[in-house]
């Protein structure tokens, strides 16, 4: 059964599927094959990035399913990611023009900088986090527009004040910031503050991840939020799985997830949930497992001037 993402118009006018495949961690052909999986499953949102070490793979399985016919390349949705160590304004075009030959598309649907930290990499091939400020990356980023080779531009882990900065300083307004968000992490005042601006929040990490053990009240409580009986008893009402009921939260308090995973059958259940959605009181009661507690805290740059995470939201 292939089943089809409602679409998003960002602020651009382009349209982005409300649910997209991430590939973190996926490599080789267990990427190739994943992201095909998806594809056939009716995936029409990929997210990639530089960091992930995988554009090749996720560029071939594109091209393989528009070879086949099973779609063609306006069909799809491809994210990709500007990666820290190339920050300074003349690095921009370097790193974006290596992305897209890995992924030898015609174009990227969006285009991201993954972080407001900037870093180096030193002789010793050290990583080194530098002070550019991301309000002159961004400025690099937005003449990448004029390739014609990427059709929105947005920002990832940014903080409101980031965002604020990069608004006000830019000519080109972000059409997405990709940030953790999960049921523990619900990013209720940053969604807020996005969509007063007009800017989507996706959602990383959107089922925290199966060894997880934040939001753990007691003791007692469930290692993980698949577990907990607020979660299960939405699920066995509606008939789908936790993970189900996960996504369906963040799509219905308006954000994008873009689960992970590499096993055929999950990542077809993880695009079917889009023939229910949770009543106002599901959202609530939902809403109160919002602990704060973040998965990916980038411990490395806390004491960097840029540090997202020691924000309010």
């Amino acid at each position: 059964m292939v089943v089809t993402a409602t679409l998003v118009t960002l602020n651009n006018g382009q349209k982005m599927p409300v649910l997209g495949l991430g590939t973190y961690n996926l490599r080789g052909q267990s990427c190739v094959d994943a992201v095909k999986t998806a594809i056939d499953a009716g995936y029409r949102h990929i997210d990639t990035a530089s960091l992930y070490q995988n554009e090749t793979e996720v560029g071939q399985a594109v091209r393989e399913k528009i070879e086949d016919g099973t779609i063609k390349r306006e069909d799809i949705f491809i994210t990709t990611k500007l990666w820290n160590t190339s920050h300074e304004p003349a690095q921009v075009r370097e790193a974006f023009d290596a992305s897209m030959t890995k992924l030898n598309l015609e174009y990227v649907d969006l285009y991201l900088m993954h972080s407001p930290v900037g870093a180096t990499v030193d002789e010793n091939g050290q990583t080194v986090l530098t002070e550019v400020d991301y309000v002159t990356t961004w400025r690099a980023m937005e003449k990448l527009l004029d390739t014609g080779r990427v059709r929105s531009l947005g920002v990832s882990n940014f903080n409101s004040e980031q965002l604020r900065r990069v608004l006000e300083n830019g000519t080109v307004q972000p059409v997405t910031n990709q940030v953790e968000c999960h049921v523990r992490l619900n990013q209720k005042k940053l969604i807020k503050y996005c969509k007063d601006r007009d800017i989507v929040l996706t959602a990383y990490s959107p089922l925290i991840r199966p060894s997880a053990t934040i939001g753990q009240e007691d003791a007692k409580s469930p290692k993980h939020a698949f577990e907990d009986e607020r979660v299960t008893t939405i699920a066995e009402r509606y008939g789908k799985t936790p993970a189900q009921v996960l996504l369906r939260y963040l799509v219905d308090i308006g954000t994008v997830p873009i689960p992970k995973s590499g096993n055929p059958d999950r990542i077809r259940q993880n695009l079917d949930i889009f023939d229910f959605a949770l009543t106002p009181e599901e959202v609530l009661t939902l809403d109160a497992m919002n602990t704060g507690q973040r998965l990916v805290a980038f411990e490395t740059a806390a004491a960097h001037p840029f540090y997202p995470f020691d924000a309010e939201f």
